[in-house]
């Protein structure tokens, strides 16, 4: 790999970084914590978004909307259905670490 592809890569994972919120070690310590509960809440709001909009996308196809086509309507489905699946799996690691720490000999 070059130099110059190197340095592309590097420059794409800086943006990813301070876009999911992320700073410098130097930095983290001048912010104020993140709440749990707060990233949980939005997390959750942004699948049942998804939901909604595709059941609204749904409903508007059999409807006969115009200005809705089957293949968005059916990407729509698709990602709200995998966002849930997402959601499930996660929730299924938070219970089995829970589960494992309970079960923790101290």
């Amino acid at each position: 790999m070059n130099s110059v592809g190197v340095d592309n890569l590097l420059a794409q994972m800086r943006v990813a970084a301070a876009a999911a919120g992320l700073r410098e070690p130097a930095q983290v310590d001048k912010t104020p914590g993140v709440d749990f509960a707060n990233v949980l809440k939005s997390s959750l709001d942004g699948v049942a978004k998804s939901h909604n909009d595709a059941v609204a996308m749904k409903n508007a196809f059999v409807m006969g909307d115009d200005r809705v086509s089957l293949s968005d309507t059916m990407i729509a489905m698709q990602k709200a259905g995998i966002n849930f699946q997402a959601t499930v799996q996660v929730r299924n690691k938070f219970i089995q670490a829970y589960n494992d720490i309970m079960n923790m000999q101290v």
